[in-house]
């Protein structure tokens, strides 16, 4: 398992210094500041393979940019709507630009409007540390009460709306709009940040969308795209639903085991692959993260190592981040997969039988509560939870431990 660690670019206020210390292989990142549907030039893969390759002092860090987290795919292929055609067109060149960069991961998600979703991002723990939740009352309250979604008091359960009822009429304007932040909050470090006004326009676009079409339209977008990665050498890597069940009447398509298996079956190239991400799937009880290792590993090329405790036992319910170990995930048995299927793609002879992996997320402590980092991505949270991973790897590959 290659270590690797996700980087926002020179404004993150984790910087590649703190990369170094940390021990890690590789980096990931992303051109955060393009839009989504431009081209990825050759002028700006580089630069921010330079910015990778410095210390503050100047120095060579000796880090590569190995893995692309994300390169995006517009809400108009999603829906197969307006500039769709063009943007297919700019996401191969793209692909084009990364092979002869160097780069050969290239992780990308599916999910509608939100690229993930928390109500809140600094939520206190009783030891003092914070992490990101998802309470589903607060998102029904920001669904029914701030957005006034129609039909959104049908997605709920009698007992959610009462409690919603009575927290909506509790909050004041100041808790609505940092609700309302933080569910459109998005993916961090974004080119572009939705207003409530660009959440209704989507949804209104989005309603007439099934869960069949919009995976029609994934598996178009495969049929296009995939080809030209399985020809450059290169490894598209999907990343599932966050959360992995349905929200604000929108469709998901890749929150399940049998999601994945039907986007493998239907584009049945070895490029089209998976980013597993212990936490997003983590966060529905029916997914088996150790078993989909299992059963779907020769396809995986990234993975997302993290935990989330589960509030409730219910397929779309409350969650937060846990603690690498402490969560709902067996991650001793989860690694043990991933090092099962490294150990059978080495005796088959594939070049990719070192996967890539971050710790994702993880908790804000100690200097990360001053520091203030991307939501999710403290430094020392991280850090923490690299060196937990780092030693149930250690202690699967000793000699004298037989994997299972």
């Amino acid at each position: 398992m290659r270590q690797t660690w996700r980087w926002f670019g020179p404004q993150d206020l984790v910087c590649v210094d703190d990369m170094m210390q940390a021990g890690v292989e590789g980096v990931v990142s992303a051109l955060h500041h393009v839009p989504t549907g431009a081209v990825w030039t050759p002028e700006d893969i580089a630069r921010r393979q330079r910015e990778i390759a410095v210390m503050r002092d100047g120095s060579a860090s000796g880090l590569c940019w190995e893995v692309v987290e994300s390169l995006p795919v517009s809400e108009d292929i999603k829906k197969q709507r307006g500039d769709w055609r063009a943007h297919l067109d700019a996401y191969k060149q793209s692909l084009r630009n990364l092979h002869a960069a160097g780069l050969e991961v290239i992780c990308y998600n599916f999910m509608p409007v939100l690229d993930w979703t928390r109500t809140d991002l600094a939520w206190r723990l009783p030891n003092g540390a914070t992490c990101m939740r998802f309470d589903l009352t607060d998102f029904a309250v920001f669904d029914i009460h701030i957005l006034a979604r129609p039909g959104a008091d049908d997605d709920y359960p009698p007992d959610v709306l009462e409690e919603a009822r009575e927290r909506a009429a509790d909050m004041s304007d100041s808790d609505r709009a940092a609700l309302a932040r933080n569910v459109v909050f998005g993916l961090p470090g974004a080119a572009e940040h939705l207003t409530l006004e660009d959440v209704r326009a989507h949804l209104a676009e989005y309603k007439q969308i099934t869960p069949e079409s919009l995976r029609g339209h994934l598996v178009d977008f495969l049929s296009e795209v995939a080809p030209v990665a399985q020809e450059l050498g290169l490894r598209l890597c999907c990343h599932p639903d966050d959360p992995p069940f349905a929200l604000m009447g929108l469709p998901r398509i890749m929150s399940t085991e049998s999601d994945y298996r039907a986007v493998m079956e239907a584009v049945d190239l070895s490029a089209n692959g998976i980013t597993l991400c212990s936490g997003s799937l983590g966060a529905r009880p029916d997914n088996d993260i150790p078993g989909i290792m299992d059963r779907l590993g020769a396809r995986v090329h990234f993975l997302h190592m993290r935990n989330v405790l589960r509030e409730s036992d219910a397929i779309a319910g409350s969650f937060h981040e846990a603690e690498h170990l402490r969560g709902g995930t067996d991650m001793v048995a989860f690694i043990a997969a991933v090092l099962r299927e490294e150990a059978r793609r080495k005796q088959i002879g594939r070049t990719d039988c070192n996967i890539p992996m971050r710790p994702d997320h993880g908790q804000d402590i100690l200097d990360d509560l001053g520091r203030k980092a991307q939501p999710g991505y403290p430094s020392i949270g991280r850090l923490k939870g690299l060196a937990e991973l780092r030693g149930i790897m250690t202690a699967l590959q000793h000699p004298q431990v037989s994997l299972p």
